[in-house]
């Protein structure tokens, strides 16, 4: 059983949890959410972050960036062309060429619109930007994602902040079993469980903000998925028992003396 670094464009992170900036009830809690969680990358809203007046109190100002790398989505854009304009003004703005790139097709559903996040992708790369896709969990869109050039693929365990789990299971497995890229799943995580169901089908690694910024207790909920990325890897490498219809004994008595 060997453990491998979890690299993404030839930078290793020490943790495979990527936590979120949104929805917590003050920036101090998030920020000691961020701390026992773990993580060390962690994903902000190009959107959300002050980039006209420094000198103002800004979103970065509660994040530990010596010790996290920052990740630039594109939340709340509708269009290929919105998304890739919101990642070049990130990057211009001196965030990061890294981008968790978002382009939303249903605004009741959340889902993304794969047409035009290939599109973007394709563009954003030519540019230089190392591209992290938020897509449904479907494996040809993410087959087309990395041949587009993404340097990971983000499918979503179930709609963004429903924290209903994986509800696809079969579909992370043939999407990790394609992948030559970095499989993380992204959206829907509820709780530690959850977490743990995606690392033991393979994913990489895991990013969730709502499950851990809307718990009653966010900081709690950050540290129990720390440990439930770190218990489902380790159970991934292990190799689980195989599923059977009938019982199976635990303790044999085939050999045993007198029998």
């Amino acid at each position: 059983m060997t453990e491998t670094p979890f690299v993404i464009a030839g930078r290793t992170f020490q943790s495979r949890l990527i936590v979120g900036t949104g929805k917590y009830s003050s920036h101090a809690v998030m920020a000691q959410a961020h701390a026992a969680s773990g993580a060390d990358m962690v994903t902000v809203a190009v959107r959300r972050v002050n980039i006209s007046d420094r000198s103002k109190e800004s979103l970065l100002d509660y994040i530990d960036t010596e010790r996290m790398f920052i990740l630039p989505n594109t939340a709340g854009c509708y269009t290929a062309e919105d998304a890739i304009r919101t990642a070049r003004l990130g990057r211009e703005a001196g965030l990061s060429n890294w981008v968790k790139l978002e382009v939303i097709g249903d605004e009741r559903t959340l889902f993304p619109d794969n047409e035009a996040l290939i599109e973007a992708t394709r563009v954003l790369v030519k540019e230089g930007f190392v591209v992290l896709p938020y897509t449904n969990d479907d494996p040809v869109a993410c087959r087309k994602l990395e041949e587009a050039g993404a340097a990971a693929v983000m499918p979503l365990g179930a709609p963004i902040g429903s924290g209903l789990g994986i509800q696809n299971a079969n579909n992370i497995r043939i999407i990790r079993e394609f992948s030559r890229v970095p499989v993380i799943v992204d959206a829907g995580v509820g709780t530690a469980s959850d977490a743990a169901l995606a690392m033991e089908l393979g994913a990489d690694g895991v990013l969730m903000n709502t499950a851990i910024a809307g718990a009653e207790h966010p900081v709690a909920m950050a540290e129990a998925m720390k440990h439930a990325v770190l218990a489902g890897r380790l159970a991934y490498l292990a190799g689980r028992i195989p599923r059977k219809m009938y019982a199976t004994a635990s303790s044999p008595i085939e050999g045993v003396i007198g029998t």
